[in-house]
């Protein structure tokens, strides 16, 4: 106990010594340390910062909003362990105001008196410090020009992704405050369910969940004529208050709603259908309790217009999302379910490309051999489309035919491939890898293998030494298939984890391949003593560039010693 105690004062004593503000993150972004100068800027005491997450407590945009987790730069860099620096982060202080920083966050070993591992976060101000702007004023008093900005910027917001929830909070972040103290977003599922999706308030600045309003909602009356049933139907807009809803329900969804009123202390509010070509999606609510001016028949106008362009975006984002999940679920049924062996261990990755439509080739196969030995395979058919994926079902099959009905060396069994993807369609070029794991009777593991053109496996023993198998290399499937292909053997340590990979864990645009084969060999040599299970999952993290736009599949085995 006192080295660790010792461990830990020496890096907050370290901490104070810097002359910028610098705090401590742990593995899941929350603050471990933090210094001096670093609770002068944010203006909040060590007690108030330490075991918080930084990124829920501090980070907000201009106008003192919350940053969404998916697009805050500073947090993704500390969860993958990677170093980065930025000037696009605004802080909430103390006393609610805001101040810009520039920042840099990078990894470092700080020992083991407060975490196995964390993140050093160095910033300063980028600024003078305000209180958070204020968005331009309610829908009864806006412009022309005003309504025409918000408009465009509702198509360029929610037109830039194609994740529905994010499209749908930016929608929420466009009109609460700008048109509303709070909005109401109801979606209908595909099987005619019901789902409040968020109901959010403006509280000083920001824009508040209230998740004790969300959740699933009854089903939509056919013929009840109050007005988020019209709205789920289709029907028409309307305008509504408390009033609506004080007489007898005809509903559970009017239940609701009055529910929704009562606890809001909305005044007045608009309701209209979010309606795509084919169907109706759901409905947007926006209401007023702070604000004293009532919505009129010219705001439902306007927001008919949002709610338009809403629609196409969610139209969008749905197609999308469903070619994503046919096309993954095709991927996933493609690749195998791995061998129990023994002295092994062993485990599989396989991530698609961020587009739908580049899912594709990459594969892996592990299965038991009539001898006993464990055959492993790693590939990559050339192309990013569903043909490339039936391809490599193909060519996987093929494999698997040629390797349990003939007992020879990799390089034969890939050299009898080479020649018969010629007669594949589906084929022109592959890449792989093709391995045989045997077992001595002394328990000594021994791999043996082939490379067509695939990047080298590499061999991390349980110390830490971490290099790359270079040697049975040869060219690509689908070029010359009357060339001999090359064995290469290596006797693989106790407790040594192999890592066969395709190239999207470290290929990145703008980037030798060089870089990132340095990368994931610094990265898996760190983790060495980690569980196999853990190691594939921070690897992937921490690994994988970035700006990655192609698919990986991975495959990691671990050798124990026989008992």
């Amino acid at each position: 106990m006192t080295g660790h105690s010792d461990s830990q004062e020496a890096v907050v004593k370290a901490l104070h010594a810097l002359g910028t503000g610098a705090y401590l993150a742990d593995e899941q972004g929350s603050i471990v340390a933090v210094n001096t100068r670093g609770v002068e800027l944010l203006g909040r005491s060590a007690s108030e910062l330490v075991g918080q997450d930084a990124h829920d407590l501090l980070h907000r945009n201009s106008c003192g909003e919350p940053v969404p987790r998916a697009q805050c730069r500073l947090r993704e860099s500390i969860l993958a362990g990677r170093t980065e620096q930025g000037d696009d982060v605004w802080v909430e202080r103390g006393d609610g105001t805001l101040l810009p920083v520039a920042w840099l966050a990078t990894p470092c070993d700080i020992g083991v008196g407060i975490r196995p591992s964390a993140t050093l976060v160095l910033f300063h101000s980028a600024g003078h410090s305000g209180r958070p702007a204020q968005r331009p004023p309610v829908g009864g008093r806006l412009s022309e020009l005003e309504r025409l900005t918000l408009l465009a910027e509702t198509t360029t917001l929610l037109t830039s992704t194609l994740d529905i929830h994010e499209a749908l909070r930016r929608l929420i972040g466009l009109v609460v405050p700008r048109l509303a103290d709070w909005a109401v977003i109801d979606l209908i599922g595909e099987r005619d369910d019901v789902w409040r999706f968020a109901v959010a308030h403006a509280e000083g600045g920001t824009v508040v969940f209230r998740e004790d309003l969300q959740g699933p909602m009854p089903p939509v009356p056919e013929e009840s004529s109050m007005p988020l049933s019209r709205a789920l139907r289709g029907v028409a807009s309307s305008l509504a208050g408390p009033e609506t809803y004080q007489g007898p329900p005809d509903s559970g969804i009017a239940l609701e709603q009055r529910r929704l009123f009562e606890t809001t202390g909305m005044h007045s509010a608009v309701l209209v259908p979010i309606r795509s070509l084919h169907a109706v999606l759901g409905a947007l609510t926006l209401g007023r309790a702070d604000q004293p001016e009532r919505f009129t028949g010219g705001d439902i106008v306007l927001l008919e217009d949002i709610a338009r362009r809403a629609s196409f975006a969610l139209e969008n984002a749905r197609l999308y999302q469903r070619q994503r999940k046919v096309a993954e679920t095709m991927q996933r049924h493609l690749l195998p379910k791995l061998p129990r062996t023994a002295n092994c261990g062993m485990t599989a990755r396989y991530l698609a490309a961020p587009d739908a439509s580049e899912v594709g080739g990459d594969w892996y196969d592990a299965f038991i051999l009539p001898d006993g030995a464990t055959a492993l395979a790693i590939g990559d058919v050339v192309g990013h489309d569903l043909d490339a994926a039936a391809g490599m079902a193909q060519l996987r099959n093929m494999l698997r035919a040629y390797a349990l009905s003939q007992q020879k060396p990799p390089s034969k069994i890939v050299e009898w491939l080479d020649e018969a993807i010629l007669d594949i369609a589906e084929v022109s070029m592959a890449t792989m890898i093709f391995a045989r794991m045997t077992e001595n009777d002394a328990g000594q593991c021994e791999l043996s293998w082939t490379n067509a053109g695939h990047p080298p496996p590499l061999l991390v023993t349980h110390e830490g030494a971490a290099r790359y198998l270079t040697d049975g290399h040869g060219i690509l499937l689908g070029v010359a298939p009357e060339q001999v292909r090359p064995d290469a053997t290596v006797q693989l340590p106790p407790e040594s984890t192999l890592l066969l990979y395709t190239d999207g864990l470290i290929e990145s645009p703008g980037h030798v391949l060089d870089e990132g084969l340095n990368r994931l060999r610094r990265h898996a040599a760190s983790l060495a003593h980690h569980t196999l299970e853990s190691f594939t999952d921070h690897l992937l993290a921490r690994a994988r560039p970035p700006d990655n736009d192609d698919d990986v599949a991975l495959l990691a085995v671990r050798h124990m010693s026989s008992p």
